[in-house]
């Protein structure tokens, strides 16, 4: 089994001057130290004005520093906003590649839809049609990755011409393609479009073995990519906090872990937030949250390996590790990281390489089979595109609008190159 790294990036109030920058510091911090101790992923999300939940709200900007300040850690979108609204497809795979370019092929791309409406009204984007949104964005943004030039789609959706989408990716002929899955019904699309599985939800054993099992043998009966590539896993969020006394694991991780639960259900579920003046830690602090599954992270660490032990024994290919919930103390987060990769992590890596020669091996078959229903993308209409815009053309406009027009024109192009050279 491998691990990841969860960055929601935190942030309960009462807020002061700079304390977002130091949070954004610390968590490249906490990239070096899970790079170091061989923590396979880092994944950043994408939110948009839920406050105090996650202040991740570029994950793009974030996981090119962490590409800068890793060697080996892959660096995953958990997740890019897919309906158009949010990102137009052309610029999810611009970025995208980009990120590849920049770390060295080291991106996974997860993607999804949102649920928040504070985040699906401010960009106009349907509750009812969203499932649909993300689905159209992320067929022609994976197309638009390994075509040359991308065809160009009219869609229910979104539409654009035939366009060269550059740059390329390093992987090819995309990144390893996830989606975010919060519910049994999500996960079986994600196997049956060859999709990895980010299901970040804390589980036990018993309940995670289930949904492994059903990804897997939905994956293998009925797989029809929507990428142009499977990637058959699954990944789990495990709650974390490791200390030699489970005491003080305890005092220290338990009340993070609940308000990451707690303020998820807010924004998603349960909350009336009024932007800017909801303060969520003080309402937390009155609150008596619901019993979690899932936390036998927070503790000594015999008690995490074991943990972890039944997560790999249930299936999971990646745990995800939530080192970081509500006001966890900088220095408190170090210490737990550098304790997993002296305590916890190293018996994984060694068990890690044959169950994955195994796996590749078991599915080949079922790839192979799924791979064939990938259709061709289609030939482009190679037509010319000029470079000046004919909005005025055929349109009722004299012939002396048009001089004028054009003359104005290359008026305002000479002064921008002159001003740009100095010139007054």
């Amino acid at each position: 089994m491998r691990f990841g790294m969860f960055f929601e990036l935190q942030l309960p109030r009462p807020w002061a001057d700079g304390d977002e920058r130091r949070l954004i510091g610390n968590a490249l911090e906490w990239a070096e130290i899970g790079d170091r101790i061989g923590i396979g992923y880092g994944w950043a999300q994408e939110h948009h004005f839920l406050e105090e939940y996650s202040h991740s709200t570029a994950p793009e900007v974030f996981l090119a520093a962490v590409s800068q300040r890793t060697s080996r850690m892959r660096v995953g979108h958990g997740i890019t906003l897919m309906p158009a609204p949010y990102n137009h497809p052309a610029r999810v795979a611009e970025r995208i590649s980009m990120l590849d370019l920049v770390s060295g092929g080291r991106v996974e791309w997860g993607t999804g839809e949102s649920s928040s409406r504070l985040e699906l009204e401010a960009f106009g984007v349907d509750y009812i049609d969203k499932r649909a949104m993300w689905a159209e964005s992320v067929r022609e943004a994976a197309k638009m990755m390994c075509s040359e030039p991308y065809p160009g789609h009219t869609g229910r959706h979104f539409s654009m011409p035939s366009r060269n989408v550059i740059p390329k990716p390093v992987q090819r002929p995309h990144p390893p393609l996830w989606v975010a899955c919060t519910n049994r019904d999500t996960l079986k699309l994600a196997a049956r479009l060859g999709l990895g599985a980010l299901t970040f939800s804390f589980m036990d054993a018993h309940e995670a073995r289930f949904w492994v099992n059903e990804y897997y043998e939905t994956f293998r009966k009925e797989c029809r990519p929507l990428g142009q590539a499977v990637n058959p896993n699954v990944a789990m969020l495990a709650g974390v906090l490791c200390h030699p006394d489970a005491a003080t694991a305890a005092d220290r991780g338990l009340r993070g872990q609940q308000f990451f639960k707690w303020a998820l259900a807010h924004y998603y579920r349960f909350g009336s937030h009024v932007p800017g003046r909801t303060n969520l830690w003080e309402e937390f602090q009155r609150a008596e949250p619901e019993p979690m599954a899932g936390l036998g992270g927070v503790g000594p660490p015999e008690q995490v390996a074991a943990h972890f032990r039944e997560l790999e024994e249930a299936g999971v290919d990646q745990l995800i590790l939530l080192q970081q919930g509500g006001d966890y103390p900088h220095e408190h987060v170090c210490e737990s990281l550098e304790l997993l990769g002296k305590a916890v992590l190293p018996e994984f890596e060694e068990r890690d390489a044959e169950r994955t020669r195994r796996k590749a091996r078991d599915l080949e078959p079922y790839v192979e089979q799924a791979m064939a229903h990938v259709p061709e993308i289609a030939e482009p209409p190679l037509e010319a595109v000029e470079s000046y815009p004919r909005l005025w053309e055929g349109g009722g406009v004299t012939d002396d609008q048009m001089g004028t027009q054009r003359a104005l024109d290359a008026t305002s192009l000479w002064r921008m190159h002159v001003g740009g050279h100095g010139g007054g």
